[in-house]
């Protein structure tokens, strides 16, 4: 029986970047965005705020981007503050590698497993797991989280061949994959 699993985020992830003012490493975006004009063009940034200091730091998303090539739903989308548009730009990787930062996702994603149902009921358990965004999480971790199983289990099922899967288990993972469990 094939189940399906969803990774889902449950808030905006933790910026990791320097804080100029006090040095800490972590800001927290609250979905807001400044927009600028100069005549004909326009700046664009994701605000985030330091977690220690409160100090608030900007994200460039568009550098002297003329008005004529950004999308008017764009604009209106940041002018609105859409914390739906700030999730889809922190996780571009262009907007990432002009500013510098990695985003951390502890404590910002859930597994949602579909029901109520233990997979581990059954011989032979298929699970489909997709990713709602791109958020790097171990393997055997989801598989432990959602089968109700310890991480040194999973492993254990994994060296023992009942535990298989098309991609690599160990490491992280931010795409869809399978597994199969065999008891």
């Amino acid at each position: 029986m094939l189940k399906n699993w969803v990774v889902m985020p449950t808030c905006l992830p933790t910026v990791r970047r320097r804080c100029h003012a006090c040095a800490s490493e972590r800001f927290r975006p609250n979905g807001k965005f400044r927009v600028n004009a100069h005549h004909k063009l326009l700046d664009a940034w994701i605000l985030v705020l330091c977690t220690a200091c409160g100090d608030t730091a900007k994200l460039a998303v568009l550098e002297r981007a003329n008005v004529r090539s950004v999308r008017p739903e764009l604009l209106d989308r940041m002018h609105g503050n859409d914390p739906d548009l700030a999730a889809e730009l922190l996780q571009d990787p262009v907007v990432q590698r002009r500013n510098r930062i990695a985003l951390d996702w502890d404590g910002a994603w859930r597994l949602d497993t579909g029901g109520s149902d233990h997979p581990l009921d059954r011989e032979v358990v298929d699970v489909s797991v997709r990713f709602a965004a791109r958020i790097p999480v171990r393997p055997v971790r989801l598989i432990a989280d959602g089968c109700g199983l310890s991480r040194a289990e999973v492993e254990r099922l994994l060296a023992e061949g009942k535990l298989v899967s098309a991609v690599r288990l160990s490491g992280r993972l931010s795409g869809d994959f399978g597994f199969m469990l065999k008891r």
